[in-house]
């Protein structure tokens, strides 16, 4: 029965070894690319590695933004600048969301005997949307509450503050919502 275990053990070690070196005989165009630019890749690292850093500004930059903003009621002090070169203000609680921004998944991925196919989902109010309002801001006056919404795009840009602006450009700027940097101050 020893001898009978051992045959079969070998002869499928041979078999193995015998299909493997096959399918490398018949290795795919696709293949010996793919194989050229990990060997390319694997000098190039092994030449020229990554360096390191002890200390990263980009990651002090997005913590500084969480501190900031991850405050309940912190207001944004949001300016825009029409084609003109004209400045208005308004002042909302927290950040101006985009349009676009969802808190539910906006598609998900079916699949079937035919295979994978992207499906849109609703939205929070049961209907369909494009994903095309990226340049729509919303948010919340921040002392009426009312709620505001404004583009920007063409000849209209917006700046984002977490404090009114001295600068001569901004300290003109028209009130344009109902609250004004004087009411927020006090």
């Amino acid at each position: 029965m020893n001898t009978i275990a051992r045959s079969a053990v070998a002869s499928i070690a041979a078999l193995a070894l015998g299909l493997g070196l096959t399918a490398c005989e018949d290795e795919s165009s696709q293949s010996k690319e793919t194989n050229a630019k990990q060997k390319s890749y694997d000098q190039l690292v092994a030449n020229q590695p990554a360096g390191t850093m002890e200390y990263s500004p980009t990651r002090e930059a997005i913590n500084q933004w969480v501190k900031t903003w991850g405050k309940r009621g912190k207001l944004s002090y949001v300016y825009i600048q029409n084609a003109k070169g004209e400045y208005g203000y308004f002042i909302m609680k927290g950040l101006p969301v985009p349009r676009c921004k969802m808190l539910t998944p906006t598609e998900k991925v079916d699949s079937s005997t035919n295979g994978k196919a992207v499906v849109a989902l609703p939205g929070m109010d049961g209907v369909y949307s494009s994903g095309s309002t990226c340049d729509a801001y919303y948010g919340f006056d921040a002392t009426t509450g009312a709620y505001m919404e404004f583009t920007v795009g063409t000849n209209q840009s917006f700046f984002l503050f977490d404090r009114p602006m001295e600068m001569p450009e901004y300290a003109s700027a028209e009130q344009l919502g109902p609250t004004s940097v004087e009411e927020v101050d006090n």
